[in-house]
Protein backbone atom coordinates (compact mmCIF):
# COMPACT_ATOMS: atom_id res chain seq x y z
CA UNK A 1 0.00 0.00 0.00
CA UNK A 2 1.41 3.28 -1.00
CA UNK A 3 1.67 6.40 0.83
CA UNK A 4 -0.72 8.07 -0.49
CA UNK A 5 -3.68 5.03 0.16
CA UNK A 6 -2.62 5.59 3.55
CA UNK A 7 -3.39 9.55 3.54
CA UNK A 8 -7.04 8.77 1.93
CA UNK A 9 -7.32 6.41 4.91
CA UNK A 10 -6.22 8.60 7.25
CA UNK A 11 -8.85 11.05 6.11
CA UNK A 12 -11.56 8.51 5.96
CA UNK A 13 -11.00 8.06 9.41
CA UNK A 14 -10.63 11.68 10.47
CA UNK A 15 -14.78 12.00 8.51
CA UNK A 16 -16.25 8.55 10.51
CA UNK A 17 -14.58 10.57 13.47
CA UNK A 18 -16.50 13.77 12.98
CA UNK A 19 -19.77 11.76 11.46
CA UNK A 20 -20.05 9.90 14.83
CA UNK A 21 -21.00 12.61 17.01
CA UNK A 22 -23.75 14.44 14.32
CA UNK A 23 -26.92 14.57 15.51
CA UNK A 24 -29.77 13.17 12.81
CA UNK A 25 -30.82 16.69 12.43
CA UNK A 26 -27.13 17.44 10.93
CA UNK A 27 -27.03 14.43 9.19
CA UNK A 28 -29.64 16.39 7.40
CA UNK A 29 -27.85 19.33 7.23
CA UNK A 30 -28.00 20.41 3.31
CA UNK A 31 -24.18 19.94 2.42
CA UNK A 32 -21.81 21.97 -0.28
CA UNK A 33 -23.04 19.44 -3.33
CA UNK A 34 -26.09 21.01 -4.63
CA UNK A 35 -28.98 18.89 -3.81
CA UNK A 36 -27.69 16.72 -1.57
CA UNK A 37 -27.45 16.67 2.27
CA UNK A 38 -24.58 15.57 4.68
CA UNK A 39 -26.41 11.64 4.22
CA UNK A 40 -26.19 11.77 0.74
CA UNK A 41 -22.15 12.58 0.71
CA UNK A 42 -21.29 9.86 3.00
CA UNK A 43 -23.58 7.55 0.65
CA UNK A 44 -21.67 8.57 -1.91
CA UNK A 45 -18.46 8.29 -0.56
CA UNK A 46 -19.34 4.90 0.95
CA UNK A 47 -20.33 3.92 -2.69
CA UNK A 48 -16.80 5.46 -4.56
CA UNK A 49 -14.40 3.35 -2.29
CA UNK A 50 -16.74 0.47 -2.89
CA UNK A 51 -16.34 0.64 -7.03
CA UNK A 52 -13.60 -1.22 -8.86
CA UNK A 53 -13.29 -0.01 -12.40
CA UNK A 54 -15.93 -2.74 -13.90
CA UNK A 55 -18.13 -1.65 -11.67
CA UNK A 56 -17.57 1.91 -12.42
CA UNK A 57 -17.98 1.27 -16.62
CA UNK A 58 -21.38 -0.78 -15.76
CA UNK A 59 -22.87 1.81 -13.67
CA UNK A 60 -22.03 4.74 -16.05
CA UNK A 61 -23.34 2.63 -19.19
CA UNK A 62 -26.70 1.65 -16.89
CA UNK A 63 -27.30 5.25 -16.51
CA UNK A 64 -27.23 6.28 -20.34
CA UNK A 65 -23.18 7.63 -19.72
CA UNK A 66 -24.56 10.44 -17.71
CA UNK A 67 -22.85 10.80 -14.34
CA UNK A 68 -25.32 12.68 -12.46
CA UNK A 69 -27.88 9.57 -12.66
CA UNK A 70 -25.00 7.45 -12.13
CA UNK A 71 -24.40 9.18 -8.79
CA UNK A 72 -27.82 9.55 -8.06
CA UNK A 73 -27.87 5.43 -8.43
CA UNK A 74 -25.29 5.26 -6.20
CA UNK A 75 -26.60 7.55 -3.64
CA UNK A 76 -30.12 5.42 -3.36
CA UNK A 77 -27.88 1.98 -2.99
CA UNK A 78 -26.00 2.98 -0.05
CA UNK A 79 -28.04 5.21 1.69
CA UNK A 80 -29.44 3.51 5.01
CA UNK A 81 -32.50 4.12 6.14
CA UNK A 82 -30.49 5.51 9.48
CA UNK A 83 -27.55 7.64 9.37
CA UNK A 84 -25.65 5.07 11.81
CA UNK A 85 -26.40 2.44 9.69
CA UNK A 86 -25.18 4.46 6.72
CA UNK A 87 -22.13 5.73 9.03
CA UNK A 88 -21.12 1.81 9.67
CA UNK A 89 -21.29 0.89 5.46
CA UNK A 90 -18.24 3.97 5.58
CA UNK A 91 -16.65 3.27 8.13
CA UNK A 92 -16.05 -0.38 6.48
CA UNK A 93 -15.11 0.91 3.18
CA UNK A 94 -12.05 3.14 5.60
CA UNK A 95 -9.02 0.84 4.37
CA UNK A 96 -10.77 0.17 0.82
CA UNK A 97 -8.17 0.30 -2.03
CA UNK A 98 -10.72 0.08 -4.96
CA UNK A 99 -11.04 3.12 -7.16
CA UNK A 100 -12.46 3.91 -10.59
CA UNK A 101 -10.56 4.86 -13.43
CA UNK A 102 -8.44 7.77 -12.93
CA UNK A 103 -5.15 8.73 -11.09
CA UNK A 104 -4.81 7.97 -7.19
CA UNK A 105 -4.60 11.40 -6.31
CA UNK A 106 -7.74 11.76 -7.67
CA UNK A 107 -9.17 9.67 -4.47
CA UNK A 108 -7.46 12.17 -1.97
CA UNK A 109 -9.38 14.56 -3.67
CA UNK A 110 -12.34 13.29 -3.49
CA UNK A 111 -12.30 12.38 0.58
CA UNK A 112 -10.69 16.08 1.04
CA UNK A 113 -13.47 18.40 -0.77
CA UNK A 114 -16.21 16.15 -0.22
CA UNK A 115 -15.43 16.06 3.99
CA UNK A 116 -15.40 19.80 3.57
CA UNK A 117 -18.59 19.71 1.88
CA UNK A 118 -19.81 17.96 5.59
CA UNK A 119 -18.03 20.03 7.21
CA UNK A 120 -18.60 23.56 6.69
CA UNK A 121 -21.96 23.97 6.35
CA UNK A 122 -21.90 21.98 9.91
CA UNK A 123 -19.25 24.61 11.40
CA UNK A 124 -16.37 21.91 11.85
CA UNK A 125 -12.63 22.50 11.36
CA UNK A 126 -10.78 19.86 9.84
CA UNK A 127 -7.55 18.06 11.20
CA UNK A 128 -4.11 18.96 9.76
CA UNK A 129 -4.08 19.35 6.00
CA UNK A 130 -2.26 16.89 4.97
CA UNK A 131 1.08 17.82 2.55
CA UNK A 132 -0.38 16.32 -0.42
CA UNK A 133 -2.21 19.31 -1.13
CA UNK A 134 0.11 20.21 -3.66
CA UNK A 135 -0.09 17.32 -5.77
CA UNK A 136 -4.24 17.70 -5.62
CA UNK A 137 -4.07 21.65 -6.43
CA UNK A 138 -1.40 20.41 -9.40
CA UNK A 139 -3.42 17.91 -10.76
CA UNK A 140 -6.30 20.20 -10.88
CA UNK A 141 -4.40 22.64 -12.32
CA UNK A 142 -4.51 20.55 -15.65
CA UNK A 143 -7.16 18.45 -15.51
CA UNK A 144 -9.81 18.93 -18.24
CA UNK A 145 -12.50 16.36 -16.96
CA UNK A 146 -13.21 18.34 -13.67
CA UNK A 147 -13.65 21.33 -14.75
CA UNK A 148 -10.31 22.33 -13.22
CA UNK A 149 -7.75 23.30 -15.61
CA UNK A 150 -10.61 25.99 -17.11
CA UNK A 151 -11.12 27.34 -13.93
CA UNK A 152 -7.56 27.76 -13.17
CA UNK A 153 -5.79 29.05 -16.50
CA UNK A 154 -4.05 32.32 -16.55
CA UNK A 155 -3.96 32.29 -12.19
CA UNK A 156 -1.60 31.61 -10.03
CA UNK A 157 -2.34 30.18 -6.86
CA UNK A 158 -0.16 30.70 -3.83
CA UNK A 159 -1.08 28.73 -0.69
CA UNK A 160 0.01 31.03 2.36
CA UNK A 161 -0.22 28.37 4.77
CA UNK A 162 1.36 25.57 2.49
CA UNK A 163 4.66 27.44 0.95
CA UNK A 164 3.85 26.56 -2.60
CA UNK A 165 2.54 28.02 -5.77
CA UNK A 166 1.06 26.89 -8.82
CA UNK A 167 0.57 27.61 -11.95
CA UNK A 168 1.40 31.28 -13.81
CA UNK A 169 -0.88 34.55 -14.04
CA UNK A 170 -3.23 36.76 -11.97
CA UNK A 171 -2.12 35.88 -8.26
CA UNK A 172 -5.15 34.24 -5.79
CA UNK A 173 -3.62 33.16 -2.20
CA UNK A 174 -5.29 32.59 0.74
CA UNK A 175 -5.36 28.27 2.48
CA UNK A 176 -4.50 25.88 0.69
CA UNK A 177 -7.41 23.61 1.67
CA UNK A 178 -9.37 26.99 0.43
CA UNK A 179 -7.50 26.74 -2.61
CA UNK A 180 -8.49 23.18 -3.80
CA UNK A 181 -11.86 24.05 -2.68
CA UNK A 182 -12.37 26.89 -5.66
CA UNK A 183 -10.41 25.24 -7.35
CA UNK A 184 -13.10 21.95 -7.41
CA UNK A 185 -15.63 24.80 -8.09
CA UNK A 186 -17.03 25.43 -4.66
CA UNK A 187 -17.41 29.08 -4.44
CA UNK A 188 -17.88 29.32 -0.59
CA UNK A 189 -14.16 29.60 -0.45
CA UNK A 190 -13.14 32.53 -2.58
CA UNK A 191 -14.09 34.50 0.82
CA UNK A 192 -11.21 32.88 2.41
CA UNK A 193 -9.25 34.33 -0.98
CA UNK A 194 -7.20 37.19 -2.41
CA UNK A 195 -5.20 38.92 -4.73
CA UNK A 196 -5.49 40.12 -8.53
CA UNK A 197 -6.76 37.29 -9.92
CA UNK A 198 -9.53 36.45 -7.57
CA UNK A 199 -11.92 38.35 -9.50
CA UNK A 200 -11.56 36.19 -12.38
CA UNK A 201 -11.74 33.10 -10.47
CA UNK A 202 -15.02 34.28 -8.83
CA UNK A 203 -16.79 34.52 -12.01
CA UNK A 204 -15.33 31.47 -13.66
CA UNK A 205 -17.05 29.41 -10.31
CA UNK A 206 -20.49 31.81 -11.03
CA UNK A 207 -20.03 33.35 -7.50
Amino acid sequence: MTSDWQTVHQERRALAEDLASLTPQEWATASLCEGWDVHDVVAHLTGSARTTRRRFWWSLIRAGLSFDRANAREVAAERAPSPAETLQRFESTITSTEAPPGPLTTRLIEIVVHGEDIRRPLGIRRPAMPPELRDTLAYLARDHLSGGRKRLTGLELVATDGGFTIGSGQTVQGPALSLLLAASGRPVALQDLQGPGLALLHSRLGA
